[in-house]
């Protein structure tokens, strides 16, 4: 047994061999061209297509990251490479690694070969993250382009199927900011970058023209049907808000990723909605940072009389609806009968002013402690106040 596992050994790492002097032979970039006559997707067009999108993501991210573009854009260029070389061809789980073997053995950039291997991770909950920054430029780029391309073409996991494996992508782009400490605005990045295969469909797909003209224009006053008069004009309407749409939804998808993610952390699912019923929120590393400063003020004996003084409020006023009456938006402050309302109003004035102040600079715990001040004009207020009063001007 031992020796016919040798001979079976022996004669694949002479194959292994075999492909590394004869993959060495030709350079990463010239290998390049191969890459048009693979196709990723048959509506998203080739590898080397899908090159060119992420090259042109990387970059962008390199600039909000800090990272040297010109270093990010080559480890880009060159990610896929070794897809189109004989030891992937024959071994396809070595694809990223071979990549920066090579690119080592041709003595290129450390943090390129670096980002050759990495640029596929994570791929799982469990898996590494990139730490290297021009690995987390690739690794998201790579991830970003393929969240987005399938969400051009309408190919978005339902239910249990996710064949194109999105939520691990989305969930592997949620990893690499969050512990990469990365600010990146989602919605800026895809934007601009949905744009382009959307085009295409549009240009590729007649059906999907007609939904888009349903959806988004109107027949003429004089009777003529919106589908008689496509034009560029109307084309590029349709784009552009289609654009929108697709990313507002494929931002959506990433609220729900995150919701699971940041719950299998053990983040309280109440302070998670309640951030993202902010609404637009993109901003990940922003997320998660204000669910923790929320979390923390909570958990505080400040923030826990607070909240209990806001359900207390929260209810007065959910009875004082059920009745009828009409709850004022603004505060008439001539109707202050005490020095505790002037107090209590004085104080929230100050408190949404500062918490403002802290929201605008991050600082999310300065925001908390803005709030906390709000604890004793409050109980003051309750204790001294006689709110159901009977004039029902004063009430409201």
């Amino acid at each position: 047994i031992v020796q016919g596992n040798e001979r079976v050994i022996a004669a694949r790492l002479s194959d292994a061999k075999f492909f590394w002097d004869q993959d060495l032979k030709i350079s990463l970039e010239d290998r390049l061209p191969a890459l048009k006559n693979i196709t990723f997707h048959a509506r998203l067009g080739t590898q080397a297509e899908r090159v060119e999108r992420i090259v042109a993501l990387a970059g962008e991210m390199a600039e909000r990251m800090g990272v040297d573009v010109s270093v990010a854009q080559k480890a880009a260029r060159l990610c896929k490479t070794d897809l189109v070389s004989g030891m992937v061809g024959e071994f396809p789980e070595l694809q990223g690694l071979m990549g920066s073997y090579y690119a080592k053995a041709e003595g290129l950039e450390a943090d390129v070969a670096d980002a050759l291997a990495m640029h596929y991770k994570p791929q799982g909950p469990s898996d590494e993250v990139p730490a290297n920054k021009v690995a987390q430029t690739v690794a998201l780029a790579d991830k970003l382009d393929t969240l987005a391309c399938f969400w051009a073409i309408g190919e978005t996991p339902t239910g249990s199927k996710d064949p194109f494996a999105l939520r691990r992508a989305a969930l592997g782009v949620i990893r690499i900011i969050l512990e990469g400490d990365l600010k990146l605005p989602l919605l800026q990045i895809l934007k601009p970058h949905l744009a382009g295969p959307l085009d295409r469909r549009i240009e590729a797909e007649p059906g999907y023209v007609k939904q888009l003209i349903a959806k988004y224009l109107d027949d003429d006053a004089d009777g003529a049907k919106a589908e008689d008069n496509w034009d560029k004009g109307r084309r590029e309407e349709c784009l552009t808000r289609e654009v929108v749409g697709v990313s507002a939804n494929l931002l959506d998808f990433f609220a729900d990723r995150m919701k699971v993610y940041l719950r299998d952390l053990g983040a309280r699912h109440d302070l998670i909605d309640a951030v993202f019923s902010l609404g637009g929120q993109d901003d990940l590393l922003k997320i998660v940072r204000r669910v923790d400063a929320l979390g923390i003020f909570l958990d505080s004996e400040d923030g826990q009389n607070l909240l209990a003084g806001y359900k207390r409020a929260a209810n007065i006023l959910a009875a004082e609806e059920k009745k009828g009456t009409k709850v004022e938006a603004e505060v008439d402050e001539k109707l202050f009968d005490g020095a505790e309302e002037e107090a209590l109003f004085a104080a929230l004035k100050t408190a949404e002013n500062d918490g403002a102040v802290s929201v605008s600079e991050e600082n999310f715990e300065g925001a908390m402690a803005a709030l906390a001040q709000l604890r004793a004009p409050v109980d003051a207020f309750f204790d001294a106040v006689m709110v159901d009063a009977e004039d029902e001007t004063v009430r409201a």
